[in-house]
């Protein structure tokens, strides 16, 4: 089967959790870098990376990399690619740009050069002047970093981070795709209890059921790279197949969504109908302050407000106060809480066992874990130790 080589993309910070997750699917020439993961795969890669990948933005084919200082260096270089050899005569080949710190930093002037060598391939090979274009899509992207030019084609349509459960958003939705990186960086597994008390439109709740069920977070929806010729139907339909075969749809987990607002609940629990979680997920009207659980061992994962404008940053900082005082009743638990405000542990009243800097969409925020015992060991019998 056909070599390709893949970069899957990925939000700063990151980068080594999506290498992780296209390592577990068994390929193992990767490489990681700033925004990025490219990694050596068969063509049957496209479609199960596309279904699978949990915490990645986008997967892209890449066609070619050089260094481009001039326009003549970009288009006769780019002219040279083997573009025919994936897009056929009716292709659709819109280009997108990107520019850092490159002689070439006009990105228009770059997308008009890409296009125009594109078509010269593609004449060489098809022998006609002119392409209709009407046909399936070949995004292109040229992006220039320090004079060197990287040639990707677009594999997945719309981002991962686009399930097709969340036809209902709240106000300042959490991507499922960071959702799913904070559960993963919190290293939790079914077997524990999962609360989130600001759970919003559900989102880490529903994230943290397709995982604990391994379920495909690409199962519902389509990718533009399915309509491609030169990949084989075969591939898709298998690669669809699996999913369903290692989906454990009957795993028993306690998940628990909690909000102060009826009609944003009301949202989380379509939501999780419609990503087929809804059993496996309790969503109950709770103000934070009054969250108790009986539960000896467990993991809270929680987006909380952020209080980016002034005006409301003395209301959250008192309510990173009670989150304290509440959360610290809670002794033999671990929580994981993302936030921009850099003075959180002072309000929260601990020092985080770890922290880790990202990019809530574009907000730089830190992920703050605080690590709780272990759970002792379960017996032969069931029962723990």
């Amino acid at each position: 089967m056909q070599n390709v080589e893949l970069i899957a993309t990925a939000t700063f910070g990151l980068e080594s959790v999506v290498a992780e997750e296209v390592k577990r699917l068994g390929y193992e020439q990767v490489h990681v870098d700033n925004g990025k993961v490219t990694f050596s795969a068969d063509l049957g890669a496209i479609p199960r990376t596309n279904l699978w990948l949990r915490t990645a933005d986008r997967v892209r084919l890449k066609i070619g990399e050089f260094q481009a200082k001039t326009f003549d260096e970009l288009f006769e270089q780019t002219k040279a690619l083997p573009w025919a050899d994936w897009i056929p005569e009716n292709g659709t080949f819109p280009v997108e740009g990107k520019s850092v710190k490159s002689t070439l930093y006009s990105v228009p002037d770059c997308q008009a050069i890409v296009k125009k060598a594109v078509v010269e391939s593609l004449k060489k090979r098809y022998k006609q002047e002119w392409f209709p274009e009407d046909g399936p899509l070949y995004k292109i992207e040229v992006a220039l970093l320090k004079d060197i030019a990287t040639l990707t084609i677009d594999t997945s349509g719309a981002g991962l981070h686009k399930r097709g459960y969340r036809e209902w958003i709240g106000t300042a939705p959490l991507k499922e795709t960071m959702a799913a990186a904070l559960i993963q960086l919190a290293r939790w597994n079914p077997d524990r209890v999962l609360i989130d008390p600001f759970c919003g439109s559900g989102t880490i709740p529903i994230e943290a059921a397709l995982i604990g069920q391994n379920i495909a977070p690409g199962m519902n929806r389509e990718f533009a790279s399915e309509s491609w010729p030169v990949i084989p139907k075969t591939l898709w339909r298998e690669a669809r197949a699996q999913t369903h075969d290692l989906a454990q749809y009957d795993r028993p987990m306690e998940i628990i969504g909690t909000d102060y607002d009826d009609e944003v609940l009301k949202v989380a629990r379509r939501n999780a109908r419609e990503a087929g979680v809804d059993e496996s997920i309790h969503f109950q009207r709770m103000e934070m302050r009054d969250l108790r659980t009986k539960k000896k061992y467990g993991c809270i994962i929680t987006n909380p407000p952020y209080g980016e404008r002034l005006s409301e940053r003395a209301e959250v900082e008192r309510l990173y106060r009670e989150m304290g005082k509440v959360f610290g009743q809670l002794d033999t638990w671990s929580f994981y809480i993302i936030t921009s405000d850099e003075q959180f542990e002072q309000h929260f009243g601990r020092k985080a066992s770890k922290k880790r800097k990202l990019y809530n969409g574009n907000i730089k925020v830190d992920y703050y874990q605080f690590f709780g015992p272990r759970p002792p060991k379960p017996r032969s019998d069931g029962s723990p130790d």
